[in-house]
């Protein structure tokens, strides 16, 4: 499939997405599955700057289409949840603001195919989505006002570090901002290792949970040295190809960690 085509699609399940999100009814549950779905759209920021790099480099083209499709349905549809649950005048704010940030990545994205020569111009939409649905999701919490908001979020933003993670190997491996990318990675990885340590001491982790985080951690060992084998401006599709699977393999177990823990009363 050619990148003109790969635009063409991505635009049509964007707006395909974003009518069936419109018309459906707000199914945010409670404060905790909402900082649930307002983390997770932290993690789609950077999910879909990750598969619009790979795209852009090759790195499983077919995975990472599917991924940013995906991404982008999912990010319309739990926005419009989101905006209708808003609990306060200035948690509705900030998901206008979202809102109106969102499509303007959205554009990035998907108006031309990914080439080197676009990904400031993404990057830059990403980092601005990444901080107003993070300024969601900690508005949320104080909402709650109860110690198990702030676990879901915490485990929430596993799941975008694990993607932010990738994005920047991806970029610094491209030549794309790389000492921005780097300083960005090698934080993201403290931060990870901290709050799974937190998570797994946390007195509202059960039994369920703190195996899943185990496998969180195992899943990282190899996560981490996949990362360790960045080479700034020179691409190695293989390597990157590892960094972007098994960065989907810890998204998806601490995804699961999270609503686990948003579930709890």
């Amino acid at each position: 499939m050619g990148q003109s085509s790969l635009t063409r699609r991505h635009w049509c399940l964007a707006t395909a997405g974003l009518l069936v999100a419109r018309a459906a009814p707000a199914q945010v549950r409670d404060l905790n599955d909402a900082i649930n779905k307002a983390g997770r759209q932290r993690m789609l920021s950077q999910r879909c700057a990750k598969a619009w790099l790979a795209i852009g480099q090759k790195v499983r083209p077919d995975q990472a289409d599917k991924v940013l499709s995906e991404s982008m349905a999912l990010f319309d549809r739990q926005l419009v949840e989101l905006r209708a649950f808003a609990p306060t005048p200035a948690i509705k704010s900030t998901y206008d603001q979202l809102d109106a940030a969102w499509g303007a990545y959205k554009t990035a994205l998907v108006g031309a195919a990914p080439a080197k020569a676009g990904a400031d111009t993404m990057l830059a939409a990403a980092a601005k989505v990444l901080a107003l649905a993070d300024q969601g999701t900690q508005q949320l919490e104080q909402a709650s006002g109860k110690p198990v908001g702030r676990i879901v979020n915490i485990a929430g933003r596993q799941r975008m570090l694990s993607q932010r993670m990738a994005a920047m190997y991806l970029g610094a491996s491209w030549g794309v901002q790389a000492t921005a990318a780097t300083q960005a990675l090698d934080q993201a990885r403290n931060e990870f290792t901290q709050a799974l340590g937190l998570l797994k001491a946390a007195p509202e982790a059960t039994p369920a949970i703190k195996a899943e985080l185990d496998l969180a951690e195992q899943q990282y060992g190899f996560f981490d040295s996949a990362l360790r084998s960045l080479k700034v401006g020179a691409a190695d599709t293989r390597a990157q190809a590892d960094v972007f699977t098994t960065s989907e393999r810890i998204l998806q177990v601490m995804d699961g960690v999270t609503g686990q823990f948003a579930r709890l009363v």
